[in-house]
Protein backbone atom coordinates (compact mmCIF):
# COMPACT_ATOMS: atom_id res chain seq x y z
CA UNK A 1 0.00 0.00 0.00
CA UNK A 2 1.46 3.41 -0.74
CA UNK A 3 2.53 5.98 2.27
CA UNK A 4 0.08 8.04 3.22
CA UNK A 5 0.95 11.67 2.61
CA UNK A 6 -1.16 13.04 5.66
CA UNK A 7 0.82 10.64 7.58
CA UNK A 8 4.02 11.72 6.42
CA UNK A 9 3.19 15.11 7.10
CA UNK A 10 2.27 15.23 10.45
CA UNK A 11 4.97 12.83 11.18
CA UNK A 12 6.60 15.22 13.64
CA UNK A 13 3.47 16.25 15.34
CA UNK A 14 2.78 14.61 18.59
CA UNK A 15 0.82 15.39 22.04
CA UNK A 16 3.57 13.89 23.93
CA UNK A 17 4.42 11.62 27.13
CA UNK A 18 4.14 14.56 28.86
CA UNK A 19 0.12 14.73 28.28
CA UNK A 20 -1.03 11.38 29.86
CA UNK A 21 -2.87 11.75 32.72
CA UNK A 22 0.51 9.95 34.21
CA UNK A 23 2.10 13.27 33.63
CA UNK A 24 -0.73 14.85 36.24
CA UNK A 25 0.21 15.80 39.29
CA UNK A 26 -3.36 14.84 40.27
CA UNK A 27 -2.32 11.41 40.27
CA UNK A 28 1.12 11.10 41.20
CA UNK A 29 1.64 8.43 43.54
CA UNK A 30 4.15 5.55 43.98
CA UNK A 31 4.67 3.06 41.39
CA UNK A 32 4.29 -0.14 43.63
CA UNK A 33 2.82 -2.55 41.91
CA UNK A 34 3.26 -4.28 37.81
CA UNK A 35 1.02 -4.08 35.51
CA UNK A 36 1.36 -6.71 32.24
CA UNK A 37 -0.33 -8.78 29.77
CA UNK A 38 -0.01 -12.08 27.72
CA UNK A 39 -0.33 -10.18 24.95
CA UNK A 40 2.56 -7.93 24.55
CA UNK A 41 5.72 -6.52 26.27
CA UNK A 42 6.44 -3.41 27.68
CA UNK A 43 7.36 -1.24 24.84
CA UNK A 44 6.65 -3.90 22.68
CA UNK A 45 3.89 -4.14 19.68
CA UNK A 46 0.41 -5.10 20.59
CA UNK A 47 -1.04 -7.50 18.63
CA UNK A 48 -3.22 -6.88 15.17
CA UNK A 49 -5.96 -9.17 17.26
CA UNK A 50 -6.28 -5.80 19.29
CA UNK A 51 -6.53 -2.93 16.81
CA UNK A 52 -9.28 -0.83 16.65
CA UNK A 53 -11.15 -0.76 13.85
CA UNK A 54 -14.11 1.44 12.68
CA UNK A 55 -17.28 -0.64 12.15
CA UNK A 56 -16.95 -3.87 14.59
CA UNK A 57 -15.60 -5.00 17.59
CA UNK A 58 -12.17 -4.22 19.51
CA UNK A 59 -10.95 -6.84 21.14
CA UNK A 60 -9.27 -5.82 24.74
CA UNK A 61 -5.87 -7.34 25.91
CA UNK A 62 -5.80 -9.15 28.89
CA UNK A 63 -4.02 -7.05 31.87
CA UNK A 64 -2.71 -8.71 35.01
CA UNK A 65 -1.48 -7.09 37.93
CA UNK A 66 0.59 -7.89 41.04
CA UNK A 67 -0.57 -7.15 44.61
CA UNK A 68 -1.85 -3.08 44.45
CA UNK A 69 -1.10 -1.27 47.70
CA UNK A 70 -2.34 -1.92 51.21
CA UNK A 71 -6.01 -0.26 51.11
CA UNK A 72 -6.82 -0.53 47.71
CA UNK A 73 -10.38 -0.41 47.29
CA UNK A 74 -10.86 -0.01 43.52
CA UNK A 75 -8.72 0.29 40.37
CA UNK A 76 -9.29 3.00 37.45
CA UNK A 77 -7.70 2.35 33.86
CA UNK A 78 -6.79 4.61 31.53
CA UNK A 79 -5.85 3.83 27.88
CA UNK A 80 -4.43 6.72 25.90
CA UNK A 81 -2.09 7.41 22.84
CA UNK A 82 0.38 10.57 22.77
CA UNK A 83 1.16 10.38 19.68
CA UNK A 84 -1.38 11.48 18.36
CA UNK A 85 -1.02 14.81 16.27
CA UNK A 86 -3.54 16.86 18.66
CA UNK A 87 -2.71 18.93 21.48
CA UNK A 88 -3.71 16.17 23.72
CA UNK A 89 -3.75 12.20 23.73
CA UNK A 90 -6.37 9.74 22.40
CA UNK A 91 -8.27 8.22 25.00
CA UNK A 92 -8.61 4.48 24.24
CA UNK A 93 -10.15 2.81 27.26
CA UNK A 94 -11.60 4.29 30.79
CA UNK A 95 -12.74 2.20 33.18
CA UNK A 96 -13.91 2.46 36.68
CA UNK A 97 -14.84 -0.49 39.27
CA UNK A 98 -12.26 -3.09 38.17
CA UNK A 99 -12.12 -4.96 41.58
CA UNK A 100 -7.93 -5.45 42.76
CA UNK A 101 -8.34 -9.12 43.76
CA UNK A 102 -9.20 -10.24 40.61
CA UNK A 103 -5.71 -10.17 40.38
CA UNK A 104 -6.54 -9.12 36.02
CA UNK A 105 -9.03 -9.42 33.18
CA UNK A 106 -9.41 -11.47 30.29
CA UNK A 107 -9.17 -10.69 26.98
CA UNK A 108 -11.98 -8.42 25.48
CA UNK A 109 -12.99 -7.67 29.56
CA UNK A 110 -13.28 -4.39 28.42
CA UNK A 111 -15.66 -4.70 25.95
CA UNK A 112 -18.85 -2.50 26.99
CA UNK A 113 -20.92 -3.55 28.48
CA UNK A 114 -18.24 -5.70 30.38
CA UNK A 115 -18.04 -9.05 30.80
CA UNK A 116 -16.95 -7.86 34.28
CA UNK A 117 -19.18 -7.23 37.19
CA UNK A 118 -18.95 -3.67 38.75
CA UNK A 119 -16.47 -2.17 35.65
CA UNK A 120 -18.43 1.26 34.82
CA UNK A 121 -16.80 2.83 31.19
CA UNK A 122 -15.84 6.33 30.63
CA UNK A 123 -16.61 8.08 27.19
CA UNK A 124 -13.57 7.38 24.90
CA UNK A 125 -13.46 8.18 21.37
CA UNK A 126 -16.27 10.33 19.55
CA UNK A 127 -17.85 9.34 22.69
CA UNK A 128 -17.63 5.81 22.38
CA UNK A 129 -17.70 3.52 25.46
CA UNK A 130 -15.41 0.95 26.23
CA UNK A 131 -12.16 -0.12 24.20
CA UNK A 132 -10.70 1.13 21.36
CA UNK A 133 -7.95 -0.16 19.97
CA UNK A 134 -4.78 1.76 17.90
CA UNK A 135 -5.88 2.78 14.72
CA UNK A 136 -3.06 4.78 13.96
CA UNK A 137 -3.14 7.27 11.07
CA UNK A 138 -1.28 5.48 8.30
CA UNK A 139 2.45 6.18 7.63
CA UNK A 140 2.20 9.01 10.84
CA UNK A 141 5.30 6.20 12.57
CA UNK A 142 4.36 4.23 15.37
CA UNK A 143 2.59 5.37 17.96
CA UNK A 144 2.55 4.46 22.19
CA UNK A 145 -0.22 2.89 24.03
CA UNK A 146 -0.40 3.42 27.51
CA UNK A 147 -2.01 1.37 30.11
CA UNK A 148 -2.50 3.39 33.56
CA UNK A 149 -3.71 1.42 36.29
CA UNK A 150 -4.46 3.43 39.61
CA UNK A 151 -5.18 1.97 42.38
CA UNK A 152 -7.74 4.06 44.67
CA UNK A 153 -8.19 4.13 48.26
CA UNK A 154 -12.43 4.47 48.00
CA UNK A 155 -14.96 3.39 45.37
CA UNK A 156 -15.73 5.83 43.11
CA UNK A 157 -19.20 7.06 42.15
CA UNK A 158 -19.31 8.34 39.13
CA UNK A 159 -22.20 6.28 36.80
CA UNK A 160 -20.88 5.16 33.31
CA UNK A 161 -20.32 7.89 30.42
CA UNK A 162 -17.66 10.24 32.89
CA UNK A 163 -15.25 11.45 30.99
CA UNK A 164 -11.29 11.24 31.77
CA UNK A 165 -11.41 14.91 33.26
CA UNK A 166 -14.52 13.91 35.66
CA UNK A 167 -12.53 10.18 36.83
CA UNK A 168 -8.86 12.66 37.59
CA UNK A 169 -11.98 15.08 39.68
CA UNK A 170 -13.27 11.83 41.31
CA UNK A 171 -9.89 10.25 42.01
CA UNK A 172 -7.79 12.82 43.41
CA UNK A 173 -6.37 12.87 46.48
CA UNK A 174 -7.46 9.00 46.48
CA UNK A 175 -4.58 7.25 44.49
CA UNK A 176 -2.27 4.79 46.49
CA UNK A 177 -0.44 3.60 43.98
CA UNK A 178 0.38 3.28 40.21
CA UNK A 179 1.00 0.51 37.57
CA UNK A 180 1.85 1.37 33.57
CA UNK A 181 2.07 -0.69 30.65
CA UNK A 182 3.17 0.19 26.97
CA UNK A 183 2.55 -0.93 23.62
CA UNK A 184 3.21 -0.13 20.67
CA UNK A 185 1.57 -0.26 16.95
CA UNK A 186 2.26 1.40 13.58
CA UNK A 187 -0.11 1.17 10.83
CA UNK A 188 2.29 1.58 8.06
Amino acid sequence: MPANPLGIALRNRRAGQHTLAWADSALQAPENFTLTSPAFGHGTPIPSTHRGRLFGANISPALAWTQPPQGTVELALIAQDPDVPFGKPAVHALALGIDPALGGIADNALANPSPVPGIRHGKGPLGRLGYAGPMPIRSHGPHAYVFQLLALDRATELAAGFTLDQLVAAVTGHVLGRARLDGTYENR
